[in-house]
């Protein structure tokens, strides 16, 4: 098992709620080691193709990929798909449909934000965005601190844009099982992104697990950005017991706002699959 591998399958660009483009990512991640990478934005796949010239130009083997929002419990879940078939209908119309309403949401945060005393939110929002289908709290975050009212975006999601907090409105995604299925029959291979950071009860959790092995799924994000280093062994157990495949990827963002950098992460712990094994032939290599 090549658990070596310096495999970043997680990153976000300018399309969904990143700031460098899809060929500005795919330069810092080869300028950064990585052999393996994705590029995962938010419910959007208009920006692989773009990535997947620069990565192949820049001789660092591709897979293509997204990140989807899915409603589980009470919480909002991410689902990323990788080495699917990027021009695959069924895959599109769902990540369609689940980009329906982000704007009316983005406008009813705003509202929020301004019985609170902060106006102009929405407008301050767009001025971030790259795709304006994909208005998102991060946004509204880089909003917030660059007004100087929050200083960083860490004060901004203890204070705001957060559950029980001013700015925080639900939106109803994808069900666990759709998001799963669009990814599988598009050839993809479904992994649970970084499961530590949700507010999940233990029950909640063994049944997220299990509904996503029921319907499909294969890995969970093992080494993440967005986990501690001490969860990386919690989630090895976690794919073991479940008989899933361990991913790896940065969940970069920017380079002024994300913890991990491209590449930089650990290697996956010895005794998992890494998911790129499930996955060789649905990788493009460069010639």
């Amino acid at each position: 098992m090549t658990t070596y591998l310096n495999a970043d399958l997680h990153c976000h660009s300018i399309i969904s709620d990143g700031t460098l483009s899809p060929q500005a990512l795919a330069l810092r991640a080869r300028q950064r080691g990585v052999d393996l990478w994705a590029l995962t934005d938010h419910d959007e796949i208009s920006g692989l193709a773009q990535a997947q010239a620069a990565a192949l130009a820049q001789g660092m083997a591709f897979l293509t990929g997204v990140e989807i929002s899915v409603s589980f419990a009470h919480e909002t879940v991410h689902i990323v798909g990788l080495g699917f078939d990027m021009h695959d209908t069924a895959l599109a119309q769902g990540l369609a449909h689940t980009r329906a309403g982000r704007d009316q949401r983005a406008q009813d945060m705003a509202e929020q934000l301004a019985q609170v005393g902060i106006a102009g939110a929405y407008e301050g929002a767009l001025r971030y965005v790259g795709n304006p289908a994909l208005v998102s709290r991060t946004h509204f975050a880089r909003f917030l601190v660059d007004s100087g009212i929050c200083h960083d975006t860490n004060v901004v999601f203890r204070h705001y844009l957060t559950e029980g907090k001013p700015g925080f409105v639900e939106h109803r995604w994808a069900g666990l099982g759709e998001a799963v299925r669009w990814i599988t029959q598009a050839g993809g291979v479904a992994v649970i992104a970084h499961p530590a950071r949700y507010h999940l009860t233990p029950n909640e959790e063994f049944a997220l697990f299990s509904e996503f092995k029921a319907h499909g799924g294969q890995a969970v994000e093992v080494v993440t950005g967005s986990h501690a280093v001490h969860e990386y062994a919690i989630y090895a157990d976690m794919a073991r017991e479940f008989g899933l495949a361990a991913s790896r990827g940065s969940d970069f963002h920017a380079p002024d706002e994300s913890n991990i950098d491209l590449g930089t992460l650990p290697p996956l712990p010895a005794n998992v699959l890494p998911v790129w094994d499930l996955l060789h032939q649905r990788v493009q290599n460069p010639n």
